[in-house]
């Protein structure tokens, strides 16, 4: 029942949360936003240089490449160009959602 719950909040705040950030704070443009949110999701693209692409009771965070402190880093500087936000702010979102998965392993 737990993994059942678990997957949903995890596809929940990688498909939904995107959705609603974009509806109260993109309100003019919250489905083009929305859908740049969700192409951020691209990012686990690193998974593929794993050794074993999925592992469920894996922390993302840390482990692959682009999933890093140091790239989270990076998204958090390009939050503060108007230029990048949109694409930084959904690399950060999917970043906590994965963060809040690892938490869901303790």
């Amino acid at each position: 029942m737990m993994e059942i719950l678990r997957a949903f909040v995890h596809y929940g705040f990688h498909f939904l949360f995107p959705g609603i950030v974009a509806y109260f704070f993109y309100r003019k443009n919250w489905k083009a936003v929305w859908g740049i949110l969700v192409l951020t999701i691209a990012v686990d693209l690193d998974h593929l240089f794993a050794e074993q692409i999925f592992e469920a009771n894996r922390c993302s965070i840390n482990f692959h490449p682009l999933h890093t402190y140091y790239a989270i880093g990076f998204y958090a500087i390009f939050f503060f160009i108007p230029k990048t936000r949109v694409v930084a702010l959904g690399l950060l979102m999917h970043m906590a959602t994965d963060f809040q998965d690892c938490l869901w392993m303790q």
